[in-house]
């Protein structure tokens, strides 16, 4: 009995092993990333802030340098202006400088939704009202990003924000940070980790 309990916890504890989170973002520089595009990228109080200015045209996004597929990735956000995203499964092609998937970030609308940039566009997209109940604006705020074969979910401070089954979209390529062409943004990130 003993030796099967003995078995049964070594068990668990790889299980659990096999679910820890490995940092994407060390807090003092952008080892693992690189910049495509027009804005700036800088290291600020442990926290990556992107900044874009409004006649910029141009989108800018911070890349990571390897691919995922199968994963789930969460940091957190405090979005002050402009739009912003958490893009996972990318390739650095078409317009704005990556094609996939983009989980929403913006100062005040669309938090959470999941938007397919030179796709299908909006795959899910929240109302006001529902953003209201998981946002908090001008704080820090929590994002998650579990995509898993064809099923991919999207959560912002606990909540379900999207949720697809099933999905035809990219099943694997680069994560990346945006800051949006052609408006005045200020984003923060922090914290980012990454399970596969």
């Amino acid at each position: 009995m003993k030796t099967l309990v003995t078995m049964l916890l070594a068990a668990s504890a790889t299980a659990f092993a096999a679910e820890k989170f490995t940092p994407l973002f060390d807090g003092k520089t952008l080892h693992g990333w690189h910049v495509i595009g027009k804005g700036e990228w800088r290291i600020e109080d442990g926290a990556i802030h992107g900044t874009h200015e409004k006649s910029e045209k141009e989108f800018s996004h911070l890349v990571t340098d390897r691919d995922y597929t199968n994963f789930t990735v969460r940091l957190k956000f405090k979005s002050l202006k402009g739009n912003s995203g958490l893009y996972f499964r990318v390739a650095e092609k078409g317009f704005s400088g990556v094609t996939g998937f983009q989980a929403e970030i913006d100062a005040r609308v669309d938090v959470g939704g999941l938007y397919e940039t030179n796709g299908r566009n909006w795959v899910s997209k929240p109302t006001a009202d529902q953003v209201k109940t998981w946002f908090k604006p001008d704080e820090w705020n929590e994002m998650t990003v579990s995509a898993h074969g064809s099923n991919i979910v999207v959560t912002v401070n606990g909540k379900t924000t999207s949720d697809l089954k099933n999905d035809p979209g990219r099943a694997f390529g680069k994560l990346a940070l945006q800051v949006h062409g052609g408006q005045d943004g200020d984003v923060w990130f922090k914290d980012i980790e990454i399970t596969e």
